[in-house]
């Protein structure tokens, strides 16, 4: 028997979600079914909600990526979870041990070819969580103990994941290391929590909006720069003596890709690296980043993250001990709450700038 669930649903780029009843088939071998308590409003989706449908990307669609909730149904290959658990679901493997490109391939594209019904028509989705169930693979699935609170939560699965394992993975940033973070929205003020919790120092948080830039020194931040009074980039290296050792990107702007490289510290020979800076933010589309390869002239570094190196049962458990021990504020953090029929009002008060931290959905 299928299950029928009210969702979100992507009917046309550009357009607003239609929120309806959609039909979701039973669990395969290898799926969870999950009854939601709550998701995040990740501002990645507005890039999937603003380009014209790509090869692999069908439309209608599902939408929603990070959630918390109860299982419901599992396949009869899933023995890490069963029904009645407390879960977080994700968008990365969970132990990352898909790690050959043919079976990175054929797992994502696995995933992203589960179906729901909508009105006679296939609805693609990939555990999408704008939903009241998500029917996701038992590869993006976690536990969740149960005496956690299962909605400010409900962010590990992207904005802590990428954010925080953007300091403890990608960078490994340690005591007393400086770090500058573009970007004061939901990712970004992860980033600054987890340097806080590493013990880096100075932590500058960059961005044009004042009142997020109060509220990152909430979260750790020892030092804020307005873009909007000057050039950003020499008021950091004004603080740290020439630059600081990681800049992270957390908006994804071609004029902050190239920021974060000038904010790099330059090296000054072969045994002295210079910095590293980080893009997180997705580049918005059409939008193409043209960097002075000249920059690169110092030994700066320039990468790439994508969920922040997680490996979720590994890191998840220890954002949830942060959380418990009250050193990643996640209450603070969820500064916006709406119901399934307020997705709209979210998506628009995150394209706006109307959300100070992270926004959540709760059912």
């Amino acid at each position: 028997m299928s299950t029928k669930s009210r969702a979100a649903i992507l009917v046309e780029p550009n357009q607003p979600l239609v929120v309806d009843t959609v039909e979701i088939p039973d669990p395969r071998p290898d799926q969870v079914l999950v009854k939601l308590f709550s998701s995040g409003v990740c501002h990645s989706q507005l890039h999937t909600m603003r380009r014209p449908p790509r090869p692999g990307h069908r439309l209608p669609a599902l939408l929603g990526h990070e959630s918390t909730g109860v299982v419901v149904g599992t396949g009869r290959d899933v023995k890490h979870v069963k029904e009645g658990d407390h879960v977080i679901t994700t968008w990365v493997d969970r132990d990352n041990s898909i790690t050959t490109q043919p079976l990175v391939a054929h797992a994502l594209n696995d995933r992203a070819q589960s179906i729901a019904f909508w009105r006679g028509k296939e609805v693609s989705h990939s555990a999408a969580t704008w939903a009241e169930y998500a029917l996701a693979s038992e590869r993006v699935v976690l536990p969740l103990p149960k005496d956690v609170p299962t909605d400010v939560t409900a962010i590990i699965g992207c904005a802590v994941m990428t954010g925080a394992g953007a300091i403890i993975n990608t960078l490994r940033v340690r005591p007393g290391q400086s770090v500058a973070v573009f970007g004061a929205g939901g990712i970004g003020l992860c980033a600054v929590a987890a340097a806080a919790i590493v013990d880096a120092y100075p932590i500058v948080v960059v961005d044009v909006v004042g009142e997020k830039l109060a509220f990152a020194r909430r979260f750790g931040a020892t030092h804020t720069v307005d873009a909007r009074n000057g050039d950003p980039v020499k008021a950091i290296q004004e603080l740290t003596n020439g630059g600081v050792e990681y800049a992270i990107d957390a908006i994804g702007l071609p004029e902050t890709q190239e920021q974060i490289l000038r904010a790099a510290r330059m090296g000054y020979s072969g045994l002295n690296r210079g910095g590293t800076a980080l893009l997180i933010g997705i580049t918005p589309p059409g939008a193409k980043a043209i960097l002075d390869t000249n920059l690169f002239i110092g030994s700066r570094t320039f990468t790439r993250t994508s969920g922040g190196d997680c490996r979720p049962d590994r890191d998840f458990p220890l954002f949830v001990r942060w959380y418990r021990e009250g050193k990643l504020k996640l209450n603070d953090l969820v500064t916006h709450r709406y119901t399934l029929d307020q997705i709209n009002s979210a998506v628009d008060d995150l394209e706006h700038g109307r959300i100070l931290g992270r926004g959540i959905i709760t059912y």
